[in-house]
């Protein structure tokens, strides 16, 4: 059994890696990576603004498919925001606090800059790393949930690796595929039910890298706190300072970068994207919200159908407790993150949750059925 094991170990990262490179020949430069570069290069140059832009762009340019960069500078399809981005350097800075929150992100790329890449390069092979990583973390949780049974563990990873919105996070300058890697790492580690302060590490990671989720983490802690109360009848204050500790680092991240708030972001996001931030207000009702939100989730029927029947398939496969609480934690963020950021069309902003719910229905299956041993299959 171990040398299977290790064959499918070896079998597995020559898949992941030859799809790595394959999505990394793929690459897609879309109109966030001015942002992320713009991040990188305020780092570099915080007293030059034109510099910066003007540079983000040249980069860009050098390495960007025709069609592509004109999409970013907004000329085809026409976007007059875009095009302000492009050309004005105020503009431009306004909407650098969106994307210089990602903390953890723009660190990992400029890490990868530093070490020789150029600046898009830098952002898109980080997708492509992050790919590859989480691809080999997740065949270390198959291998967990099935310890018997290698051959199914290889072909649910590649499944899952090969699922369209596995391999667009992989090609794009989003921060969606590096998270993974962390989301991973906590499943991980409430498989193997690492210690509550090792769980914390990661927890603060996820908020680091993108701030974000700090609904995910933060509720993550109060379900692991309200479960532990039921069943030892204690609180337990770790809970409750590790979540001190997480809020401070989310309110402290959006201070010092100057963060618009969520009422700007949605504004810019689902009514109209403005040139200049500080131009106008981001007047909306609540009226105007709860129609957008109804409209949007018309077309979020894939994610809803998805991920309640993960859901209800985990309760028909387990009765732990524990699992199913899981399940619906997951569930219920899903609807948090939708209900804050409705972009029912972009299913990689709740992929990373689907994925989680997966792993909790394979875990489900893999303790009712023993792993699915390769002799009861045989």
């Amino acid at each position: 059994m171990k040398s299977g094991w290790r064959i499918s170990f070896f079998f597995i990262v020559i898949i992941i890696a030859a799809l790595s490179f394959w999505n990394y020949k793929n690459r897609v430069y879309d109109w966030d990576m001015p942002g992320y570069i713009g991040c990188l290069y305020t780092l570099k140059f915080p007293d030059a603004p034109d510099k910066i832009r003007t540079l983000t762009y040249k980069e860009i340019q050098k390495k960007a498919p025709e069609d592509q960069f004109r999409d970013i500078l907004g000329i085809k399809p026409a976007d007059k925001a875009r095009q302000a981005f492009a050309k004005n350097t105020r503009a431009f800075n306004e909407q650098l606090p969106y994307y210089q929150i990602k903390v953890g992100y723009n660190l990992g790329i400029l890490i990868l800059y530093e070490s020789g890449l150029s600046s898009p390069d830098a952002v898109t092979v980080l997708s492509v790393i992050s790919y590859f990583i989480s691809g080999l973390l997740l065949f270390y949780i198959l291998k967990i949930i099935f310890p018997e049974n290698y051959i199914l563990a290889v072909i649910i990873t590649i499944a899952i690796m090969l699922l369209p919105p596995m391999t667009y996070m992989s090609r794009v300058a989003m921060p969606d595929m590096f998270i993974m890697q962390f989301l991973l790492a906590f499943m991980i580690g409430l498989i193997k039910k690492w210690k509550k302060w090792i769980i914390f590490v990661i927890l603060f990671a996820i908020t680091f890298t993108r701030p974000d989720y700090a609904p995910f983490t933060l509720s993550y802690l109060a379900v692991a706190a309200g479960y532990e109360y039921l069943k030892n009848k204690k609180i337990n204050l770790n809970f409750i300072i590790q979540a001190i500790i997480l809020f401070i680092v989310y309110v402290a991240i959006m201070k010092m970068f100057g963060y618009p708030g969520w009422k700007n972001l949605f504004y810019d996001t689902f009514i109209h994207r403005r040139e200049f931030i500080s131009g106008s207000s981001p007047n909306f009702s609540f009226n105007e919200y709860l129609s957008i939100i109804y409209e949007k989730i018309i077309y979020f029927k894939k994610v809803t159908v998805t991920s309640v029947g993960l859901v209800l398939l985990t309760f028909y496969l387990s009765k732990d407790i524990w699992i199913r609480t899981l399940a619906v934690f997951v569930l219920i963020n899903i609807y948090i993150k939708f209900m804050f950021f409705p972009h029912s069309s972009g299913l990689r902003f709740f992929f990373g949750y689907i994925v989680l719910l997966i792993i909790i229905f394979l875990y489900a299956l893999g303790k009712k059925y023993n792993g699915f041993k390769l002799g009861k299959i045989a």
